[in-house]
């Protein structure tokens, strides 16, 4: 059990790490949209190429996992995240554009690298609790993200913070070196990296129909909680609210999500079906998400923060219940694989969903539309699930 602590500590420290970095660019949008003097529909195409980079990196992340080990992956991680970002402090689009590609390609492993750790140590009957806990590190990451990228950046500007976020990263890198013996011990040296794992790893979601039906929830869960990530901050601001306030509500709503996570998979444990849990998340983010379309600044600041935080404990608060049941139903010895090419299909949805929001930003004006848009694929997903467990 040692080691398991020990190897969820890491994992947790380094996805809070990470989840912190990711966020930053949309929390400091507002900011960086005005210095350099791009449309804000332009905020849901940077999200849109990082989504598109992170599906790569998932896709083609399994055969290096095995190759190199899965903490050496993480490495990998934080390190291109720091690489991008030190890139993007030179502040312009280009250098954003390096950003998603450097950055989001390599931080991509970092889910299906921490799930073969943790897979590998977690006993089956605690995996949905330990996956859970861990995954409660992403929302951490945005509040710690959502609430201190406004205020540092009042000193140091959006380029500084940055630099600082990329500062943290590469530190991080050393301080995982010497657990990399015993958790990189059962690395494959021989592996080799080959174009056909990709349609391996595809050819092994689509054929298996669990993974498949988790794989389409993803896309649609993971498209929600981009926009969410992109254009709530954004939105705020919008309605009047200065970037500092906005901030605040955002990670007020996120910390909604850190005892979600592990609420929704202690049920999905023990008290639900997986498949019914998740049905419920997908139509309370719908909703939610109907709710943010009618958004006006008339509204009181307390019934926008209840919305926000329903959106919070649904489109922020699957993770664990979803990556646990992948790593449950994956093939002998395919956990990695099998986690990059569910979430591979997340990425699609963080890809579709935030240029959807901004093609329909750029051709109404209206920033409510998108919202209602862009959670139609959870309300799909959420009556297909319930219908088929209604079948089982």
């Amino acid at each position: 059990m040692r080691v398991l602590w020990i190897a969820l500590a890491a994992t947790f420290f380094h996805q809070i790490l990470l989840s912190t970095s990711q966020v930053i660019p949309a929390v400091l949008a507002p900011v960086i949209i005005v210095d350099l003097h791009v449309s804000p529909a332009m905020a849901g195409f940077y999200f849109g190429l990082t989504a598109c980079f992170a599906l790569i990196g998932q896709i083609g992340c399994g055969s290096f996992i095995l190759k190199h080990g899965p903490l050496r992956m993480s490495q990998v991680a934080l390190l291109s995240m720091a690489i991008g970002m030190a890139i993007a402090t030179q502040g312009s689009p280009l250098a954003l554009v390096l950003l998603a590609a450097i950055g989001q390609t390599g931080a991509a492993c970092a889910t299906p690298a921490s799930s073969q750790l943790l897979g590998r140590w977690s006993p089956p009957r605690l995996a949905p609790i330990v996956f859970s806990v861990k995954q409660t590190a992403v929302p951490i990451g945005m509040l710690v993200g959502g609430s201190l990228a406004p205020t540092v950046s009042g000193y140091l500007g959006w380029q500084g913070t940055l630099l600082a976020a990329a500062a943290i990263l590469f530190g991080f890198v050393f301080v995982l070196q010497p657990l990399r013996a015993r958790f990189d011990a059962e690395r494959q040296k021989s592996r080799a990296f080959r174009i056909g794992d990709l349609a391996t790893t595809m050819r092994t979601v689509m054929t298996t129909p669990t993974l498949r039906g988790l794989a389409y929830a993803c896309f649609a869960f993971n498209g929600m909680q981009s926009v969410m990530s992109g254009y709530f901050v954004l939105y705020m601001t919008q309605l009047g609210y200065d970037l500092v306030t906005a901030g605040y509500i955002f990670s007020v709503a996120v910390a909604i999500a850190i005892p979600c996570r592990v609420l929704w998979s202690w049920l999905g444990s023990f008290h639900l079906s997986a498949r019914l849990m998740m049905a419920w998340l997908a139509l309370g983010m719908a909703a939610a998400a109907l709710a943010m379309a009618f958004f006006t600044p008339a509204w009181p600041v307390i019934a926008i923060e209840a919305a926000a935080w329903v959106l919070s404990a649904t489109a922020l608060s699957w993770h664990g219940i979803l990556l646990s049941e992948t790593a449950r139903l994956a093939p002998d010895g395919m956990v990695g694989s099998a986690t990059g090419g569910v979430l591979s299909f997340g990425q699609a949805g963080s890809l579709v969903c935030p240029l959807a929001y901004a093609g329909i930003l750029h051709a109404t004006g209206s920033y409510g539309v998108g919202w209602a848009v862009c959670g139609l694929p959870a309300l799909f997903v959420g009556l297909n699930l319930l219908w088929r467990g209604k079948r089982t």
